[in-house]
């Protein structure tokens, strides 16, 4: 079993909105528990609103707990965030670098923020360019750069110090899938050099490709966790997926379909119906009969194997798919 390097206990947050007898508390995260391993990636997924992204502030020591404890990369969160936050990297959704200065400039800054020498920060700088192919537009301000190639350097300003805990968030939101993919490899190759990475994401197949272990979140708690196979073997049973044109129609098929025996589990969102089923490719043609006995018009139907998605709509209700909004 690795060293666990990161470590949580009962951690949670209330916020507080209003004035004198208006105020309302709104506890954002329940008394999260979780343990990430040495040398791991480590998936956390969530709906906007779940409590990801205030548990992520929490461990990279922007926000503090209102109570709980946490353990972070060997010391601990709220007695030392100052030496949390000298082993962690954090690289943001909104990113960091100082866009009117060049990859190089910004490179070199941040390994002096650090406390890092400047001959070894040029070093540093030089070889962080390189890794990440920066080279063709290093001496350009970064305002000028695409949405890849900033990632690129937010990135590499983010493993300038070689953090033991790298914080991922949402690192390919926005980028092509030729860019998504060239990060997929080099979040690979953190792993392989023995970083730690935290990676949160809406993406399920970054979550399925690169993640050792996945925690979801929502409401603020923590509802599922393991590795992605463990999850999907929860499950156990394949998805029917029908989508109808309006919400009556929906509905009366979810009545239906809810009293058969052959339906584990049923769930819907908007106008799509999701049957939980064993042997779903032998069902579908019964569906059909269902659906044309009461002339419930349906516009598609489809049949996938257990998926990160269905766990997810297993445990919430909902599809992380289409709850992004």
């Amino acid at each position: 079993m690795s060293e666990v390097i990161l470590q949580t206990s009962g951690l949670s947050k209330t916020f507080s909105s209003g004035k004198g007898k208006k105020v309302k508390k709104v506890e954002a995260v329940k008394g999260v528990d979780l343990e990430v391993r040495q040398g791991e990636i480590f998936g956390f997924l969530g709906p906007n609103g779940a409590g990801k992204s205030t548990t992520l502030n929490m461990l990279t020591t922007l926000l503090a707990p209102t109570s709980g404890k946490a353990t972070v990369a060997g010391f601990d969160l709220l007695k030392d965030p100052k030496k949390v936050r000298e082993q962690i990297g954090y690289v943001s959704q909104a990113g960091g670098a100082d866009t009117f200065s060049n990859a190089f400039e910004n490179l070199l800054l941040q390994a002096r923020l650090y406390g890092i020498a400047k001959p070894e920060a040029v070093k540093k700088a030089t070889e962080l360019v390189k890794r990440f192919q920066m080279s063709d537009f290093a001496e350009r301000e970064a305002n000028t750069y695409s949405g890849g190639q900033k990632r690129r350097l937010e990135v590499a300003l983010g493993v300038v110090h070689n953090p033991k805990l790298l914080f991922l968030d949402e690192p390919t939101t926005g980028l092509d899938p030729q860019s998504r993919a060239y990060f997929w490899e080099e979040i690979a190759k953190l792993k392989k050099d023995g970083m730690t990475i935290f990676l949160t994401t809406h993406y399920l197949e970054e979550a399925d490709n690169l993640c050792d272990r996945v925690a979801i979140i929502d409401h603020g708690t923590i509802v599922a966790l393991g590795t992605t196979l463990e999850l999907k073997r929860q499950i156990g049973a394949e998805s029917i997926t029908m989508e109808f044109g309006n919400e009556k129609d929906t509905e009366k098929a979810k009545g239906l379909f809810g009293s058969l025996q052959f339906v584990q589990k049923i769930y819907n969102q908007e106008n799509k119906l999701y049957l939980f089923v064993k042997d779903g490719e032998s069902l579908i043609a019964e569906v059909l009969r269902v659906l044309d006995k009461e002339k419930i018009t349906i516009q598609t139907i489809g049949l996938s194997r257990p998926s990160l998605d269905d766990v997810f709509l297993q445990k919430t209700g909902r599809s992380l798919r289409e709850g992004k909004n």
